[in-house]
């Protein structure tokens, strides 16, 4: 059987954050083990850059520090309910950012959110639920915290 110690929660900090939170919370309280939430923010982007954004380190730390606060809030809310939980904020590639961050950190599992796109928007979007669950070296379990 897999001895899950540490579960490696990757979240966009929308509106159903927290429902995905607290399902991890869930499903490691059986087994003891930590939490470790963790939000990539994205690079900008040339359309970005068209909208007069010319200072992208400054753009990158702002939604960093952003990020970091709110996830802050979110582990104290989570502290209460988990042996150990944890954060972290990085600038990159989101996928590479988890997958990266799964191995550093000995993750055993990572609960992921999707949002449950198909077709078309899909296609557009891509999928890092998807992307993350063909590339992960552990066990995903994907969640959908819109139903």
């Amino acid at each position: 059987m897999l001895d899950i110690k540490k579960i490696v929660v990757p979240v966009d900090l929308n509106k159903n954050t927290q429902k995905l939170v607290d399902y991890a919370l869930t499903i490691a309280k059986p087994f003891d083990a930590e939490v470790a939430l963790f939000h990539a923010v994205e690079f900008m982007t040339m359309g970005e850059m068209a909208l007069g954004n010319p200072n992208y380190d400054d753009m990158n730390t702002t939604h960093k520090n952003n990020a970091q606060k709110t996830l802050s809030e979110i582990v104290t809310i989570a502290s209460t309910k988990c042996r150990k939980c944890t954060s972290e904020v990085v600038i990159g590639d989101i996928v590479d950012e988890i997958l990266a961050y799964t191995k550093r950190e000995d993750g055993n599992m990572i609960i992921i959110g999707t949002h449950g796109k198909r077709g078309f928007e899909r296609i557009l979007l891509g999928s890092v639920a998807e992307r993350v669950l063909k590339n992960a070296h552990c066990p995903v379990l994907v969640m959908n915290p819109y139903k």
